[in-house]
């Protein structure tokens, strides 16, 4: 049971360390926000993941072309006794036998292929780099904007509850009007009614925050403390805009990640259509090859056996030969000796066999050059080379349109941001002047010549013009932003 337990643990171990993630700290700048998301976004991760396997393909591409493929194989094997049939022919084999082999190869092509998959390659890792700068400036821009956002609710939720302090004063200036009999009890209910309203604002503001709040931790790939009580720092100031469109376009034209990606892979693809022509080109390849094996029988008894008949059979016509020379009165060859079958014949004999698994027989170095070239593939090269040449145009066209989509796209941005500085120097004069009217408003309540109806109307406005404000200056913020994610790089 314990084993099983911990055997489970085991397992779930990977599971839970992956579960845990960072936290977001107490206090929180945009840099911090920017640094633990480009750490922790899923969606970030899984671009950034890509360089990898684009990285080693590079690599392959140049080794492929620079250096031999090596291979090693090695086994062992076995086979039983009993009769194998070949066609018409039978062969016997009263022993198993055990053998083994190795080989050592060396192989190397020579193509268009090899020539031009290093450039190709190349190309593709720096648009696998594009595209995680690319995602990497996207997520920078998500949580930027979701930064700004939070201060934005933070902001109108500080709003929210300046108005509820105005309608509590309101309240208690109505009842005090009513005391002294300057108005009705109507005045009084109308200023209840108010403060009510702008107690709910007040609630939907502060939970606008909390909301906003948990969207940022989901950009920045963190799951939210408990209790959210994390404080953003950061301020921003507005500042007038002093880029040149022209100028920006330009620097959008050489650092947008997005059109340098769409670059890279339509280099790559160049180089794909030159490796196709250059099928019409030999092919040559170069190989090598080293090999050994060995063979070794289960059981000697039975060839021992047959060792010991044959040379006792050899002693035998070694005798009977010097008889017979003897007997014609010739010398004979003695020497018969060397046919008597010994314990040392023996261990010779097992010590031969004994070669199973490293004894190895060297085989002869084999070495070989192949130049091939198709003659009549049916046309086959002929539409890898078209199709090759649709891809390459196919992206020019989009790297085209990418163009044009980053000259829209900045444009669009600049004039935003444009238009989103010269609002917020309108709002600002909005509030003054809705905030003056309010006070003067007020005061003519107070002194009973202004009605109720004329101090909310005030205050309504007044509200609108201070959401206004703030929301202008968030607005200027989040266009900036936007300006560098289209241009592709920070502008301040």
């Amino acid at each position: 049971m314990i084993r099983g337990l911990s055997f489970a643990a085991a397992l779930l171990l990977p599971f839970s360390a992956a579960a845990q993630q960072a936290v977001a700290p107490a206090a929180l700048s945009l840099a911090d926000a920017l640094a633990i998301a480009r750490d922790n976004n899923p969606a970030y991760r899984q671009v950034r993941n890509d360089r990898g396997p684009a990285a080693l393909a590079s690599r392959g591409a140049y080794t492929s072309l620079l250096l031999p493929a090596f291979s090693v194989s090695a086994g062992m094997g076995y086979t039983g006794s009993g009769e194998q049939r070949f066609l018409t022919s039978s062969f016997q084999q009263s022993t198993s036998t055990l053998s083994s082999y190795y080989s050592l190869g060396l192989s190397y092509d020579l193509s268009s292929v090899t020539l031009t998959e290093p450039g190709a390659r190349r190309a593709e890792l720096r648009a696998v780099d594009d595209d995680i700068e690319g995602a990497r400036r996207r997520l920078e821009f998500d949580v930027t904007s979701q930064y700004l956002t939070v201060l934005q609710a933070i902001e109108n939720a500080r709003v929210a509850r300046r108005t509820t302090e105005n309608n509590r004063e309101l309240l208690g200036l109505a009842q005090a009007q009513m005391q002294v009999g300057q108005v009705t009890l109507i005045d009084v209910r109308r200023a209840e009614v108010a403060l009510g309203n702008a107690e709910v604002l007040d609630l939907r503001a502060e939970a606008q925050i909390e909301a906003e709040k948990l969207r940022l931790f989901e950009q920045m790939g963190v799951e939210a403390p408990r209790d959210r009580a994390v404080q953003l720092t950061d301020s921003f100031s507005v500042q007038e805009p002093h880029w040149n469109l022209e100028e920006l376009l330009r620097l959008a034209e050489a650092e947008n990640p997005s059109l340098r990606a769409l670059r890279s892979r339509e280099r790559a693809a160049a180089w794909r259509t030159k490796g196709a022509i250059g099928t019409y080109v030999p092919t040559v390849s170069l190989s090598a090859q080293w090999s050994g094996f060995t063979q070794e029988l289960t059981d000697l008894d039975g060839v021992i056996r047959g060792q010991q008949s044959l040379a006792a059979s050899q002693f035998g016509n070694c005798m009977t030969l010097d008889s017979i020379r003897t007997g014609s009165g010739l010398t004979p060859l003695g020497g018969c000796s060397q046919y008597v079958w010994g314990a040392a014949d023996e261990a010779a004999l097992r010590d031969a066999n004994n070669q199973f698994p490293f004894g190895f027989t060297q085989q002869p170095f084999q070495a070989r050059l192949d130049i091939s070239l198709p003659i009549w593939t049916n046309l086959s090269r002929t539409q890898r080379v078209s199709q090759s040449k649709a891809l390459q145009e196919d992206l020019s066209e989009a790297v085209r349109a990418q163009a044009l989509l980053v000259i829209t796209g900045v444009s669009e941005a600049y004039l935003t941001l444009q238009t989103a500085h010269r609002a917020v120097a309108i709002q600002d004069r909005n509030r003054d002047a809705s905030a003056e009217s309010l006070q003067l408003a007020t005061e003519r309540y107070r002194v009973g010549s202004g009605t109720f109806f004329e101090l909310l109307d005030a205050q309504l406005a007044d509200l609108r013009a201070q959401y206004d404000y703030v929301n202008s200056i968030y607005e200027y913020h989040k266009s900036l932003a936007l300006l560098e994610a289209a241009v592709g790089r920070p502008l301040r």
